[in-house]
Order: C-alpha cells, then structure tokens, then sequence
C-alpha cells in the first residue's frame, strides 16, 4: 500500500475500529494500532517506529496524560509526522500534542461512529495547529475522503462552542429523563406516554434514547471533561429559575414578562432566516416521523448496489398496480441498506403478498419481516 502508515491510540474503541476501516478500505493506507486491553496489538514502541500519523482515539479524560506519554517515550522521533486526535474536547489534546515536534491537527467528527463508510452529510470540527505544507495537502485528502463538512476552529472557541452544542443538549435531555423517571410510578415509564405524543416529545425520546444506548463513560466526559460545562449549566438554571419564578406568580405581568423575555427576544435573537430554516427542518423530521410510523409499510435490502436497482423495484409496484405514499433509506450496523416503501392505500393482502414474492424471486432484492 501507498501513502503514509497510520498508527491508532486505542483501535480497539469503538471509533478507532471505525478509523482502521476507512483508512484500510477508502484509502487503501496501511493500519497498526495498540489497544491496551488487547494483547495482541502493536507496542507502543512499534507505533512510533513505522506510524507516519499517530491518531489518538481514547477517553476524553485519559487522552491529554496519553499523548504526553508518547511524547516522552518518541523523544523527537516524531518531527516531521503528523499527530491527530478524535476526542470531544480539543484545547488539552491539542496543548498536549503542541508538546512534541509533530505537524498537530485535532479532529471533532459530530457523530458517533456512523454505520456509513465515510461522514458523509455530518460534520467534522478541524483544529489545525501546527503543519508543514506536506500534511497540510495530505489532511485535504482526508477531508475529501471523509466526505464531512468541515469547519474550522481554535481548540479554545471548539470547546467552548461543545459547552452549548453538546454539554447543554445532553444535561437538558438526561434532566428530562429523570424527570420522566420520578414521575414513572404515577403516570407510567416513556413507552407509555409515546401514545400522546407530539413531534416534539418524539424527536426528544428519540434523543434520550439515543444518550442512555450509547456509552456512559463518553457523555460523562462531556459533561466532566469540558471546562465551560459549570458556566453553561448555571445559564441555563439561572433561565429555568427565573421561567418557574415568572409561573409561581401566576399574573397577567408575568405572563407578558414570560411573553417578552423567552418568546419574543430569543425570537429576534435567532433571527427571521434561521427560524424559518429550523421550522421548515422541524416539519420536514414530523413528515419523516409519520412515514417511518406509517403500517401500510414493506422494508427490502437491495444486495446488488448497482445503478437501476432501486429502478428495477419500483418496477415492481408499478406492475401490481401498487401506489407508494413513501421511500426511505437506512443502514443496517452490519452496513446493508434497507429501503422502507409505504403504501398510498390499504391493499388487500394478496397484493402485496404477490409483488413481495416477485422481488423475492427474481433476485432483484430481499423482502424483510416477512
């Protein structure tokens, strides 16, 4: 293989396993890494020896005491290579890098280890610190690759921009869920209040859901890891207070100082452009909600990813006289893509039973559920 090696701090996390298979399969580079819990994987030692990149994929709280480690034990072996990070939090890993003689880039993908082969449609917080011109062509490629959106910051502004985007969005949800939690025993768990939902509520369990699934020990670090957590939540208590003070009045005053301050200012503050834009995506994730929701459904993997397949499909439909209402895609963990048809009309069984069968048979895709 061409191009430089690369060397994974903790390849066996969940996103250094990600990273082996984008370098390996999408730029065809070679790929080592040590994983301190798997015996089996390179040194240390052996990663400063061969990596041309080091990226450094581990906790947020251990990462900044990790790469001083590498520094101490590289001792100037790393001048003219490139350092990496994909931790949540940027000015330590970063400060920590800026301590050896490596080109340093600090990367933020906003998103857990997608199932997709690249980031394609999410975006990734770039912080290049220090570069010589041959990585900075380099890390180009490896944007392209990706296929993020890429945006751009300094270690300090990132962290403080996580302090809203994501300190903020996961104590005001995981607050929610304990609030659900107590009130449990009175009026039943999340599952059964989803009969009453709005677009709102939904999209918020979805969220929830989201943060108690995935790894505690990440959204802790978030929470732990950034200094800017404690000024953000004394904001947002400080709002929460004076909302649940304006409420204990109960007065047409405080109605009109409730009305002013977290309705109209925040209005202006976001401006006409923004929340139009925020409203119509609103609307278009309620549309998409009802679809997924929608029974008069058949999902189909498409096994042969080839142009006209998703043509030839359609095709079928068309021939039993079958009317979509809906498409959409999704992907499976293991990588398959599964396409969700719903139906315009409640057609007899027998129908769909015979257009299910047709594609069955001939090849064309693999009918789900059935």
């Amino acid at each position: 293989m061409s191009g430089p090696v690369i060397g994974i701090v903790g390849s066996g996390g969940a996103y250094g396993r990600w990273l082996r298979g984008f370098f390996q399969s999408r730029m065809g580079l070679t790929v080592i890494g040590h994983d301190p819990v798997d015996a089996d994987s390179q040194t240390p030692e052996q990663l400063l020896e061969r990596a041309d990149v080091l990226l450094f994929s581990a906790p947020i709280r251990h990462t900044p005491d990790l790469i001083r480690d590498y520094v101490h034990r590289s001792g100037g072996r790393e001048q003219g290579r490139l350092w990496l990070d994909v931790t949540s939090i940027k000015a330590g890993p970063v400060a920590a890098m800026l301590e050896s003689r490596a080109s340093v880039a600090g990367l933020h993908p906003m998103t857990a280890p997608p199932k997709s082969p690249t980031l394609k449609g999410r975006v990734m917080v770039v912080c290049e610190a220090r570069l010589d011109p041959r990585w900075q062509g380099w890390l180009k490629e490896l944007y392209a690759g990706l296929e993020a959106e890429c945006v751009r910051a300094t270690p300090e502004h990132h962290d403080r921009v996580m302090a809203l985007v994501q300190a903020m969005v996961h104590a005001t949800h995981l607050a929610q869920a304990s609030v659900l939690r107590e009130y449990a025993p009175l009026l039943g768990d999340l599952q059964a209040l989803m009969p009453y939902r709005s677009t709102a509520f939904e999209l918020d369990a979805a969220v929830i859901s989201r943060i108690l699934s995935l790894n505690p020990a990440i959204y802790e670090d978030i929470q732990f890891g950034n200094p800017h957590t404690a000024e953000m939540l004394d904001r947002l208590l400080g709002q929460l207070q004076q909302l649940r003070g304006l409420i204990g009045q109960s007065s047409d005053s405080a109605r009109a100082v409730f009305r002013q301050q977290f309705l109209l200012d925040n209005r202006a503050a976001v401006g006409e452009d923004t929340l139009r834009d925020g409203n119509y995506s609103f609307e278009r994730l309620g549309y998409l909600l009802a679809d997924l929701t929608e029974q008069r459904a058949m999902s189909v993997h498409l096994p042969q990813d080839r142009a006209g397949s998703l043509r030839e499909l359609l095709h079928v439909f068309e021939q039993h006289g079958v009317s979509l209402a809906s498409i959409h895609s999704s992907r499976t963990p293991s990588g398959e893509v599964h396409f969700r048809i719903g139906f315009e009309h409640s057609y007899a069984p027998e129908v769909l039973a015979a257009a299910a069968e047709q594609i069955d048979h001939s090849g064309i895709g693999r009918v789900l559920g059935r």
